[in-house]
């Protein structure tokens, strides 16, 4: 019988699309599980619909539970970072709305105070043009996604949102972190 491992971290990241997002973060070594959701906002129990219309606050996050063991939540915030553009309020290439921003949603006084240092450090080495405007707030709640927002890449590689936003995405993120990938 496998023993629980009990040394885990959550993190609970918005960087637009959950779709892109856990596809990118199920491939992270040191990354045990990745669940699509909504944080915060303000209605109970938000649809997707609901998310979508703009009306509840919620932001499309991605919840992961890592090993800070094998990855530290600096090498999250890394990744995170890298992954989607930081510098744009309330977007996502096409996506468009407060629902897409970027934030991170930290879980104790490390986390908010690592988020500071990762966005100061990728501020001033200048990696973007513009400035990061990532939300740093801290974490209240997180829904979970219906079941068909789960593990969607991974499910329908073809569906065309798929195939021409997420599928780049993940290449992008293979290339670059090619040594963090899980075997």
């Amino acid at each position: 019988m496998e023993m629980e491992n009990t040394n885990l971290e959550t993190a609970t990241l918005a960087a637009g699309c959950f779709w892109c997002v856990e596809a990118v973060f199920d491939d992270l070594k040191g990354v045990t599980d990745v669940v699509s959701g909504y944080s915060g906002g303000h209605t109970e129990n938000p649809t997707y619909q609901e998310v979508c219309s703009e009306t509840t606050g919620h932001a499309e996050v991605v919840q992961i539970k890592f090993d800070p063991n094998e990855l530290s939540f600096k090498e999250l915030l890394q990744v995170f970072l890298t992954v989607h553009d930081p510098t744009t309020l309330n977007r996502q290439g096409n996506d468009v709305g407060s629902s897409y921003r970027s934030a991170i949603f930290y879980h104790d006084e490390k986390q908010q105070q690592t988020a500071g240092e990762a966005i100061a450090e990728f501020g001033a080495a200048g990696i973007y043009d513009q400035p990061i405007v990532t939300e740093i707030k801290p974490f209240d709640k997180f829904y979970a996604a219906e079941d068909y927002h789960q593990e969607y890449f991974a499910n329908n590689p073809n569906q065309p949102y798929c195939a021409a936003v997420v599928a780049p995405k993940v290449a992008k993120f293979r290339q670059k972190f090619i040594e963090r990938l899980k075997k």
